[in-house]
């Protein structure tokens, strides 16, 4: 047996043990905090086990995507991360300028050049 697959033996049983680990608290975690804040508050019904843990669920597909990498900068921001600090300061206040009109928030008439 290669040494890799020695590792991989012991690692395997581990995650198993470690996802089950995490869905169980992670579950009874959003089960006690619903129950405890929510139907008093708001008057919304008890949940079931079941459903807290699809709520994490959701909850992990909607706001920490499910390729595993969170919050983190995506390819396309660290891309434009990049263009932005290689552009000069007249070219950065002609994009502000740009997204300002676009957006809806055109200086004032007061402020503007006469």
């Amino acid at each position: 047996m290669k040494p890799r697959w020695k590792k991989m033996i012991f690692i395997i049983p581990a995650a198993i043990v470690g996802i089950a680990l995490f869905i169980f608290i992670g579950g009874e975690l959003v089960l006690h905090l619903w129950n405890w804040l929510l139907p008093p508050l708001f008057g919304w019904r008890l949940i079931t086990f079941w459903q807290a843990v699809g709520m994490l669920a959701l909850c992990r597909i909607l706001f920490g995507g499910v390729s595993g990498r969170g919050m983190r900068r995506s390819y396309s921001g660290r891309r434009m991360a990049e263009r932005w600090e290689h552009t000069t300061p007249e070219e950065r206040e002609k994009f502000r300028q740009g997204m300002r009109g676009r957006c809806g928030f055109d200086t004032p008439a007061s402020e503007s050049k006469e």
